[in-house]
């Protein structure tokens, strides 16, 4: 029988229990996966810590998932996810790599710096609003800024309802601010890129240093590479962190409803152009090309958006036909077996 209560302070969601049978819910234990590494995955349940140990056979997992398990601690099956983060694998492979899986609200970390980027910033809310995932914008190393305000601002601009908040990651009392999202239950994970402060920013919420952090170079202002694996720890206060390795690449695939929500105000004035298929390139009547001449659109903001759109369709027009191959793959084998085994039976 699972234990409801304990079960709700690593996330579980109704969402979740709707998924299982009654006789699954009086034989089987449910655990979240804490850690994947190369061997196996760390496990949380109500009766503690586990390992589940890496088969190929196993479907795709992430840190965050909820797996059903038999009275052996055996895997049954992945559990459907409530919201999924994932992007295409770095390099020239064409398969999307998973990140995280049921969260709930993403602290897109970002140091106010010479390595500030509003173009870095779009591109995670794009994640965040593709996994329907509330987005914060945490501003870090306020200490060794002149004017946090400024890059407030300018992050503001870019959605007015947007949540941005600037800290200094090394002082607990300036992160409180962040901690109305961090309840008991709920599942907060960080986004960014390599040396912004995530680690020093996961440590002081979680006020013990569980993460090992290093100091920022002085001649780029650039951190330095801290967290090497995804991990997911419980808090004193009930909630869940989520900490993730710096990402200086962020590719984008099957991406597209989360760039159109993260440029709303670009698809509500392209609405208003003379031509349905307008490219916003020099056409008559075109309303973007006069919302960039009256100052209303940033040319920066259009061609981030363009630049996603193209690199998401690319992307997600890859890894489709990887997909596609690999099915066809798969049926080309059952194929040849079927045969043999038909020959096998004749003889």
């Amino acid at each position: 029988m699972l234990n409801l209560l304990a079960l709700n302070h690593l996330g579980w969601r109704p969402f979740f229990q709707q998924q299982l049978s009654l006789d699954e819910l009086e034989e089987c234990s449910v655990a979240r996966v804490m850690e994947h590494n190369r061997s196996s995955y760390e496990l949380m349940s109500d009766e503690g810590y586990m390992a589940l140990p890496a088969n190929p056979s196993y479907p795709a997992m992430t840190v965050g998932d909820w797996v059903l398990l038999d009275r052996e601690h055996r895997l049954i099956r992945l559990l459907e996810r409530q919201s999924l983060f994932s992007r295409k694998a770095a390099g020239s492979r064409v398969t999307a790599q998973l990140i995280a899986a049921n969260v709930d609200t993403v602290f897109i970390v970002c140091s106010m710096n010479q390595d500030f980027s509003l173009n870095r910033i779009e591109r995670y809310l794009a994640l965040a609003h593709e996994a329907d995932v509330e987005p914060v914008i945490v501003l870090t190393k306020a200490d060794l800024c002149d004017e946090p305000e400024q890059y407030v601002e300018q992050v503001r601009q870019l959605d007015s309802l947007l949540m941005v908040e600037a800290v200094n990651a090394l002082d607990i009392s300036s992160v409180e601010v962040l901690m109305s999202w961090c309840r008991p239950g709920q599942t907060v994970a960080f986004l960014g890129s390599s040396g912004v402060g995530k680690s020093t920013l996961f440590n002081s919420i979680f006020q013990e240093n569980w993460q090992h952090t290093s100091a920022i170079r002085e001649e780029d202002s650039k951190g330095r590479h801290t967290t090497t694996a995804r991990s997911l720890r419980c808090a004193v206060g009930g909630f869940l962190l989520m900490d993730t390795p710096g990402m200086r690449e962020l590719q984008l695939a099957d991406c597209e409803q989360g760039v159109e929500q993260t440029f709303a105000d670009i698809s509500d004035i392209a609405s208003q152009c003379r031509f349905s298929d307008c490219q916003h390139d020099g056409e008559p009547g075109c309303a973007i090309n006069a919302a960039i001449t009256s100052g209303k659109l940033d040319p920066r903001r259009l061609s981030s958006y363009q630049k996603l759109m193209r690199e998401q369709a690319i992307n997600g027009a890859s890894i489709a036909e990887r997909r596609a191959a690999d099915k066809q793959f798969v049926k080309m084998c059952k194929t040849i077996q079927s045969g043999k085994k038909a020959r096998k039976h004749e003889m």
